[in-house]
């Protein structure tokens, strides 16, 4: 959650004073959004190709100290040309923390214990949204231009305190992989290993090298559909960095802005909760991702269309959850289907993920101020590729149906 909180709450910090502060136009901000994903596109793959044959125990909490350290970086920050240099170097060193994070769960799970293990992971997004507009407030309530920083600034130097102490934290409880923790006797490592080849899975780094499980992704036309899916809700999740911005869109002024975005990262909580366990539950992951892509379709069609206030409010949040159900749920559908070697998972998951986090680099830029109040750019292209979602879904479902991975070379391997 501390890395939620880092990354997401450049919108509060921006409605907290630091577009004022620094200068920032709507493009500035758009760029300093951006630029961030820049850097996660360029190291994600190569981090889930160290992870594989490192130990997750290290490796992931000392990404987290280092974000920490510049996420408290921010209190230098003061101008926009700063603030665009810290979150290209963010974007690098959190490259390799959420799809770090996939492999690791995919690695320990079953392939029916995926979807709502990765749904609680990404509603750790959620509460930071939540707890993020919380604390945004609290401290724009209670330290605003307290010497010697500007609350923004203190937002920032806060939250990376935090991301410093859990990563601390996490160096004394994560495990590593099944085959390669220690503190596991040599029954229970192969107890591990073994339910998870019984599933048809793999957690062992075998001998395939960096270079055969990267190409071996890149030639499977699931990786390629995967990721057209993932873009296209990526991009229409670009709306996690306005929520904020729509807030004061809809009259709502001062702390109540940040006030105000609790209640929406709520409801999607609840429904990415059940949404994760019931895929689990019944086993299924496209029909799922359909169903939310829809109801985001729908709600965001009646957000762009309606000039009542709460109405928009209303819809605003269960477009929002369609749409922040859609990752979670395609990466377990991702992960389930490329599942052996592991090699190639972590690839393939680093791959699709940072690739499609490309698409918020100019998604970051459909939410013009200029548009405002009606933000008709950005709602409009989210309904179009909420309803592209509808059809990669559709189109996985069939094709990975016909043409099983269990039958092709990597899936036939143990």
């Amino acid at each position: 959650m501390s890395k939620d909180l880092d990354r997401n709450n450049i919108g509060n910090a921006k409605e907290a004073g630091m577009a004022t502060d620094l200068g920032l136009t709507s493009s500035d901000y758009s760029l300093a959004v951006s630029i961030f994903f820049i850097g996660y596109l360029l190291l994600e793959v190569p981090s889930n190709m160290i992870l594989s044959r490192t130990r997750p125990s290290l490796y992931l909490p000392a990404l987290m100290t280092v974000w920490g350290a510049m996420v408290i970086g921010y209190v230098g920050v003061n101008s926009k040309r700063g603030l665009i240099g810290l979150r290209f170097a963010l974007g690098l060193i959190e490259a390799g923390y959420f799809p770090g994070v996939l492999l690791f769960m995919s690695s320990w799970y079953k392939k029916a214990e995926l979807a709502r293990r990765f749904s609680i992971f990404y509603c750790a997004s959620l509460v930071s949204g939540a707890v993020g507009g919380l604390i945004a407030g609290l401290i724009l309530e209670k330290m605003h231009n307290r010497a010697p920083y500007p609350a923004w600034k203190w937002l920032f130097l806060i939250e990376g305190v935090i991301t410093i102490g859990c990563a601390i934290i996490a160096i004394f409880v994560l495990p590593d992989f099944p085959a390669t923790t220690k503190w596991l006797t040599p029954e229970e490592r192969e107890y591990a290993v073994r339910r998870l080849e019984q599933d048809d899975n793999s957690s062992r780094a075998g001998d395939i090298s960096h270079w055969q499980s990267f190409t071996s992704a890149l030639r499977d036309w699931r990786t390629w559909l995967f990721f057209w899916a993932q873009t296209f809700c990526t991009c229409a999740g670009t709306i996690t960095y306005f929520v904020p911005t729509l807030m004061a869109a809809l009259n709502y002024t001062g702390q109540s802005v940040q006030y105000m975005t609790i209640p929406i990262y709520m409801v999607a909580l609840v429904i990415v909760l059940i949404c994760g366990f019931s895929s689990d539950y019944f086993g299924e992951r496209p029909k799922h991702i359909m169903a939310m892509a829809s109801m985001s379709t729908v709600s965001l069609i009646i957000v762009a269309t309606v000039d009542n206030a709460k109405a928009r409010y209303t819809f605003l949040a269960f477009g929002a959850a369609g749409i922040w159900c859609c990752s979670p749920l395609t990466l377990s559908y991702l992960s389930n289907t490329i599942c052996r070697p592991a090699e190639k998972r972590a690839v393939a998951i680093g791959f699709v993920n940072a690739f499609a986090n490309l698409s918020s680099v100019y998604g970051a830029y459909i939410w013009p101020a200029s548009s405002a109040p009606e933000y008709a750019p950005g709602f409009a292209v989210s309904t179009i590729f909420m309803f592209l979602c509808i059809i990669t879904s559709l189109l996985l479902m069939i094709l990975t149906k016909k043409y099983p991975y269990e039958n092709t070379k990597d899936g036939r391997m143990r």
